[in-house]
């Protein structure tokens, strides 16, 4: 039998004192089940390619290259597929709204599947970067229809601390990828076949979720009864249909939260994939001999951090509100940026730093799942979040190459900051501080964001 939609109303009150998942039914746990397992292949999918990146470039490149073109040359594939996963956002964000969150996010599920499988099968650093882009497109989909999903079908005393869960859990997609990587190290080859390749095979495993839900998901009833009254006329509000942009930027309230998402996101995603996400390039430039083990437990322990910190946060937000949240996690990101880029000098301190820097640089990714979809009213919610989420993403695709092009800079200024206070002078630390600056972005900004604690969804 399908499982069949529940109205959040219809759930058993809340009572007071009992935890945020007491009284959901099956069908709520089924839609988070399946929107986690969505999101947590997705993100299992930016690790493989975080620890794959550096030995797929060495191999692609050819022989004799050097190790700055390696950095260079990963620094703009990633900055490819941040842009792809910026433009799949944003483009299966209106789906999402016109088509439907399931429908939506089924699709964007089989669309990075598919090209993080063929990644495998890359012959030039150029085809690599095209499978990475299309692969972009359908993780950054994923994201805006899975959190309007949860966000719709779950009751609103839960919406909170079920996205925190959701987002917290994606963490173990990070932590998946770490293992992965302890059985097929990247670098080594395995019967012959190149390390990198074959974690890439590990992606198509994603399809298989699609095949197993894609009958008995069903849409929100707030997306239906909206859809419902677009096609009879029946709205109160001057849009222009569901997923408008026209209306999204068009309207003054809408307009500013999507400005303000737009900046928060920028923050977090280019103070993550500009720093955070080079944390095994930092251990591989500290450990020398078997760099392959520690930048596998680095990335282990820097998501396991994040995992708990995640829904800690989320807890957080519900406790003090959304911008006191957002303000204490900038500051906190800042702090161990400096400590961990500026301070990591030997093997054994991978064991706490990693955790640290996780903690810092993704914890603050779980507010974005509860904060961006109390935004926007159904009829735009998955454009708005992917807007907010997602259109960060073309500026904060520089930040790789950012960091590639300061460290650049920093080889001819020769700063000696680190080393006067016992550390290490290196370019590439130098550049990571820099960037870290970013987060002050996010700190400025939230003067102007709404505050939407214990406040319904906007409809």
């Amino acid at each position: 039998m399908s499982a069949r939609p529940a109205s959040p109303s219809a759930a058993p009150g809340p009572v007071a004192g009992l935890p945020w998942y007491r009284g959901l039914t099956k069908y709520h746990w089924f839609v988070l089940i399946v929107c986690w397992m969505g999101w947590f292949f997705d993100t299992m999918d930016q690790q493989l390619f975080i620890l794959a990146r550096s030995p797929a470039m060495t191999e692609l490149l050819g022989p004799g290259v050097a190790q700055e073109d390696v950095k260079m040359f990963s620094g703009v594939a990633t900055m490819i597929l941040m842009l792809g996963w910026a433009t799949g956002g944003i483009v299966f964000g209106i789906l999402g709204d016109r088509w439907g969150r399931a429908k939506t996010m089924v699709l964007a599920i089989l669309f990075y599947s598919m090209f993080t499988g063929l990644s495998a099968f890359s012959v030039t650093w150029i085809d690599f970067s095209i499978y990475r882009f299309l692969t972009g497109m359908g993780v950054g989909g994923t994201f805006g229809a899975a959190v309007s999903f949860v966000a719709e079908v779950m009751p609103a005393r839960s919406r909170p601390y079920a996205l925190g869960f959701l987002q917290a859990l994606a963490a173990v997609g990070n932590m998946t990828a770490a293992c992965v990587s302890f059985a097929i190290p990247p670098g080594i080859p395995v019967h012959g076949v190149s390390g990198w390749r074959l974690m890439f095979v590990v992606g198509i495993v994603p399809a298989l979720l699609v095949l197993l839900v894609m009958r008995r998901i069903k849409e929100p009833e707030s997306w239906v009864r909206a859809k419902e009254d677009e096609a009879r006329g029946k709205v109160e509000h001057k849009g222009h249909g569901m997923g408008s942009v026209r209306e999204l930027f068009g309207d003054r309230r809408w307009r500013r939260n999507v400005l303000v998402g737009i900046v928060l996101g920028l923050a977090g995603i280019m103070g993550l994939w500009g720093i955070g996400f080079w944390l095994p390039e930092l251990v591989r430039d500290v450990v020398k001999s078997g760099a392959d083990w520690y930048v596998s437990l680095a990335m282990l322990l820097f998501n396991g951090s994040a995992a708990v910190g995640t829904y800690l946060f989320a807890a957080l937000m519900g406790w003090v509100g959304r911008r006191p949240a957002f303000a204490l996690m900038f500051i906190i990101a800042i702090g161990t940026v400096f400590g961990v880029f500026g301070f990591m000098t030997q093997a054994s301190q991978v064991w706490w730093m990693a955790p640290l820097l996780g903690l810092g640089t993704l914890t603050v990714f779980g507010g974005y799942s509860i904060y961006f979809p109390e935004l926007f009213p159904t009829r735009l919610r998955a454009t708005g979040v992917g807007f907010c989420y997602n259109t960060a993403r073309y500026v904060a695709a520089t930040a790789p190459f950012t960091l590639g092009l300061l460290t650049t800079v920093y080889i001819d200024w020769h700063p000696t900051l680190l080393s006067s206070l016992g550390s290490v002078d290196s370019p590439f630390r130098y550049a990571a501080l820099t960037v870290a600056a970013v987060f002050v972005a996010g700190l400025l900004v939230l003067p102007f964001a709404p505050e939407t604690k214990d406040k319904p969804l906007p409809e």
